[in-house]
């Protein structure tokens, strides 16, 4: 008769079978309808995600109910290995992303983004010009400094300083409080006389809004301000997943050692 655990791991793995058919075809429709560099980085992922999903899946699947040992023992390897991933990856997130913070400004609605508050790890991920290129490109594709304009380009400037931007617009789509620039509307800006260029980011801001203020460091510390408050919901994420993973593998471990006895039993009646 089988046994409870083998019959678990088999149910376990026959629903992530059936989830890894709907990832595998999200990356192929990501490849064929991307636009963008963006879209395109991601197709490759999405597609080896699911065919290892598929994979091990299928090795839990047969290795459970089959019992074929061997498959069953790639299966826990493989989930082990997984934990032990998972695992390292969560402490990483909580400590690269323990430090940085926006800054509050007065009679403002936003905050202010500096990058030399974040974690070094992830200062020199943005400081890579290989990679800042790719991630200014895709910056650009979102239109997030558009949506500005599209929302009120005749905003005025009292209306405009209590906005409650994101980390993204405020880094990327206006010059630093710094700069004491005037303001004409959200994207565009203008020098005066009182106005500074002690920040770098103040030469740095165009009105060009292919440019703005995409070379900013402001506009990296928004972003890793942003990828602080992901990285922070996924660790937490992980977490359960984590504790899901361990009672999977514990199960698979039973049903190893179903498998064994039951091989024993048949070679020795």
């Amino acid at each position: 008769m089988v046994r409870v655990s083998n019959s678990l791991v088999g149910i376990l793995n026959i629903i992530t079978v059936l989830l890894s058919i709907p990832i595998i075809g999200g990356g192929i429709w990501l490849s064929k309808q991307a636009n963008t560099e963006c879209e395109r980085f991601l197709d490759k992922p999405v597609i080896a995600l699911g065919v290892f999903v598929l994979l091990v899946s299928i090795a839990g699947l047969v290795g459970s109910c089959c019992r074929v040992s061997c498959l069953l023992w790639v299966y826990l390897v493989v989930m082990f290995l997984l934990i032990l991933l998972l695992f390292c990856f969560t402490i990483f997130a909580f400590v690269v992303t323990n430090k940085g913070a926006g800054e509050a400004i007065s009679d403002k609605g936003y905050k202010e983004y500096r990058l030399g508050d974040y974690s070094d790890w992830l200062q020199k991920r943005v400081n890579n010009d290989k990679n800042w290129n790719k991630i200014r490109s895709c910056l650009q594709d979102s239109k997030i400094c558009q949506r500005l304009l599209d929302d009120g380009s005749s905003t005025k400037v009292e209306d405009f300083y209590k906005e409650d931007l994101s980390s993204l617009q405020s880094g990327c789509c206006k010059p630093s409080n710094d700069c004491n620039f005037q303001y004409v509307s959200p994207t565009n800006w203008t020098r005066t006389p009182t106005s500074s260029l002690a920040n770098p980011d103040c030469t740095a801001w165009s009105n060009d809004p292919n440019v703005l203020c995409y070379n900013c460091q402001s506009c990296k510390a928004g972003l890793l301000d942003n990828i602080k408050s992901d990285w922070k919901r996924v660790a937490v994420i992980n977490i359960i997943f984590l504790v899901f993973l361990i009672i999977v593998y514990s199960v698979g471990c039973c049903a190893f050692r179903n498998n064994r006895e039951d091989n024993a039993w048949k070679r020795y009646p």
